[in-house]
C-alpha cells in the first residue's frame, strides 16, 4: 500500500506530495497524521528553509472524499465536529506554527478542501493546465477547510464572496489575474521553475525571511502603531545578526553570502 501523504528532500527544499493519484489525491482520514508529522518534520529541521506542497499524477487536490459524503454516510454533529476540529484542521494550525515559507505547486485540480490546502500555503504557482473550483455551495456546504478565512484575505472580500457563491471553475490564468496564485508556468516546465523559485529564496537569511512572515501574517490584527513597534524590535535582533555583518561583508566582496540563521 502506497505512502498517502510523502516527505522527500532536495537541498534546502523539503517537498511534501499528496499521493493519492487513483482518486485525485482526495483528502482522507489516513492522509493527516503523515501530513502533519511531515510538516513538523519540516518545522523543526534546520536544514529545512522552504517547502513544496503539490499532489501526485493529475491533481493538486480534489477535495474530500466523496464516498464518506453523503446522506448514507453522514455521521451526528459530534462527529462531524471532531472530523473537522480535531483532524482536518490540524493541517492549518500546524502551518501557521511554521515561520519558513510555504508554496503551493497546484500542477492540476484543486477543488473545494483543496483549494483551501493551496490558500492555507503561503503562496501559490500554478501549471498552465491547472484549475481551481471553489465548490462547497454546489454541494450544499460550507468552507471546512479554512477557506472562508483565507480566500477574502488574499483576494477581497467581494470576489471571495463571488467565487464562493458562483462555485464556477477558475483557470490558473484566471486565478492569476485576481491574485489568486502568484505566478503560472507551463506545463512542461511547471515543476522546474517551481523548484528553481523555491531554492533561490533559499539563498535569503533565514531569520530576516522567518521575521518577514511574521510580520506579515500577523499585521491584519494589529493597528499601525503596534505594528511599527514590532517591527522596529526586529529590527533589533536582524542589524547585530551575524547574516546581515555577512549580507554587507559577501556585498562588498562581490560573492554570495553564507547565511547561518543568526
Amino acid at each position: 500500500m502506497s505512502t498517502p501523504v510523502v516527505l522527500e528532500k532536495d537541498g534546502k527544499v523539503a517537498i511534501i506530495t499528496l499521493n493519492r493519484p487513483d482518486v485525485l489525491n482526495a483528502i482522507s482520514e489516513s492522509m493527516l497524521p503523515p501530513w502533519v508529522e511531515a510538516l513538523e518534520e519540516c518545522r523543526i529541521d534546520s536544514g529545512v528553509a522552504a517547502i513544496v506542497v503539490t499532489g501526485a499524477g493529475e491533481a493538486f487536490c480534489r477535495g474530500g472524499d466523496t464516498s464518506k459524503l453523503g446522506s448514507n454516510t453522514t455521521p451526528g454533529p459530534v462527529d462531524i465536529k471532531e472530523q473537522f476540529w480535531d483532524r482536518l484542521h490540524q493541517i492549518p494550525r500546524k502551518l501557521a506554527e511554521i515561520d519558513k515559507p510555504v508554496i503551493a505547486a497546484v500542477n492540476g485540480l484543486a477543488s473545494g478542501a483543496g483549494v483551501d490546502v493551496s490558500l492555507q500555503c503561503d503562496i501559490r504557482l500554478a501549471a498552465r493546465s491547472a484549475n481551481f473550483r471553489v465548490s462547497y455551495t454546489a454541494f450544499g456546504l460550507v468552507p471546512g477547510n479554512g477557506g472562508t478565512y483565507f480566500l477574502p484575505r488574499i483576494v477581497g472580500e467581494a470576489k471571495a464572496l463571488e467565487l464562493f457563491w458562483s462555485a464556477a471553475p477558475i483557470t490558473a490564468d484566471e486565478a492569476l489575474s485576481i491574485g489568486m496564485v502568484n505566478q503560472v508556468f507551463d506545463d512542461d516546465v511547471f515543476m522546474d521553475r517551481t523548484m528553481e523559485f523555491a531554492h533561490d529564496i533559499t539563498r535569503r537569511a533565514p531569520l530576516a525571511m522567518k521575521l518577514v512572515k511574521r510580520a506579515v501574517k500577523q499585521s491584519p490584527s494589529m493597528d499601525l502603531n503596534t505594528h511599527l513597534d514590532m517591527v522596529s524590535s526586529h529590527m533589533l535582533i536582524t542589524r547585530p545578526s551575524e547574516d546581515h555583518a555577512e549580507a554587507i561583508l559577501a556585498y562588498e566582496e562581490g560573492r554570495e553570502p553564507e547565511f547561518k540563521g543568526r
